[in-house]
């Protein structure tokens, strides 16, 4: 079976559910569904309970995730390079990777790429956003986990 795109469709065991929906609310629902381009409401709800588990998993606290912070400072701010770079030192096991890029003169747009405990995450992203010079900044958790960088030596 071929997708609207063209793709191939690998099927997978399902269980179907039933729900019920206020009209307003499944005609918010099938517009959604057809600005963003889904094969079905299936697709679409299944996406925001993805959604809304990965905010639940986040909130419990000890869950390992993977995701982003993004961050938008103020280059000139003395000394805010520096330390940003060493809080993702401090936190080497969790920080895996993290790009900047100059938007204006003094405006930089750092994302970094993070994994490891939620709550370490969000100690990560408050120490951060705590900085003078940081202007805003948001993180963003997915109930996923980045495969080991490096494999144990077996022994």
């Amino acid at each position: 079976m071929t997708t609207k795109n063209g793709s191939e469709k690998v099927s997978s065991p399902v269980s179907r559910i039933s729900v019920s929906l206020p009209p307003d609310l499944l005609a918010g629902l099938d517009s959604m569904v057809e600005s963003r381009g889904y094969d079905s409401r299936s697709q679409a709800i299944g996406e925001m309970v993805n959604y809304q588990l990965a905010e639940h998993k986040r909130s419990l606290g000890n869950e390992v995730m993977a995701g982003t912070l993004t961050l938008l400072y103020n280059r000139a701010t003395r000394s805010l390079q520096g330390r940003l770079a060493d809080i993702q030192y401090q936190y080497v096991a969790e920080v895996i990777s993290s790009l900047h890029v100059h938007l204006t003169e003094d405006q930089m747009l750092e994302v970094i790429l993070v994994q490891g405990p939620a709550t370490t995450l969000q100690a990560i992203t408050h120490e951060m956003l705590g900085l003078r010079g940081v202007i805003t900044g948001r993180l963003h958790l997915l109930a996923a986990v980045i495969p080991p960088l490096h494999a144990p030596a077996a022994g």
